[in-house]
């Protein structure tokens, strides 16, 4: 089976069983590739933030407090990136509301390792090949460095906590878009489901009030009314 080299592209599998996801890893990594494994909904949706990843492969037929069908939902609200499911299911009416929810290409298990390979590589095809996610963002107002989790502000540093880092980060990463305080929520809090949306009214308070004090009060950070926030960059 030929393989396309993609060393490093970070990859996610969001499956709670772990025989398939273990099955799924593999296939994968034979690219070279950097496979992240979530094994439950909520895990899945917060990797998908932290990673960027450049493909997701995600079973349908996961449970729990988010299940299959809601993950790929609330992907498709935040992101573009191409997602490969996985199902038991044969129905041709599984197959059809999976594309219309936002998924790319659709496999039944169990399948072959020579076709996932095929079905996933097809998609990647589609993805940047360094990857979705840079080293350092800067647009002027704002300086973030992901990798030593530090933020600048008029050449400032900017003291935030982990929760107000992982917070903006999200809104960074999908500046222009309203996240609702569910997505932010996933992606910035270790157990999202124990905790209410005034948590990220407060969260973006304190944002606000540490950045825009050095930034004339302009952190770019806008509410948009019964939907959630978003952060707009000063060219925009």
């Amino acid at each position: 089976m030929s393989r396309e080299s993609r060393p490093n592209v970070p990859m996610l599998v969001v499956d709670d069983d772990r025989p398939t996801a273990d099955l799924l890893r593999a296939i994968l990594e034979q690219s070279g590739a950097r496979v992240v494994v979530a094994e439950d909904g909520r895990q899945g949706m917060r990797l998908l933030h932290e990673l960027r990843p450049a493909l997701v492969v995600l079973d349908l037929d996961i449970t729990g407090t988010l299940s299959g069908w809601e993950v790929l939902s609330r992907l498709r609200e935040v992101s573009d990136t191409p997602v490969l499911a996985v199902s038991t299911s044969t129905e041709e009416t599984s197959k059809v509301r999976a594309f219309e929810g936002g998924s790319d290409d659709y496999v039944t298990k169990p399948f072959g390792a020579g076709e996932l390979w095929a079905r996933a590589q097809a998609l990647l095809r589609r993805a940047p090949a360094e990857g979705t996610q840079a080293d350092v963002y800067d647009d002027g107002r704002i300086e973030i460095r992901f990798a030593t989790r530090e933020v600048y502000a008029g050449g400032r540093p900017v003291p935030l906590t982990p929760l107000e880092f992982r917070v903006l980060c999200a809104l960074v990463r999908h500046r222009g878009q309203v996240l609702s305080p569910t997505a932010l929520l996933e992606a910035a809090w270790d157990h999202p489901g124990t905790v209410g949306p005034d948590r990220v009214k407060f969260a973006i308070l304190r944002l606000r009030r540490k950045v825009g004090t050095i930034v004339e009060g302009n952190l770019g950070i806008e509410a948009v009314r019964g939907f959630g926030y978003r952060y707009v960059p000063p060219s925009s």
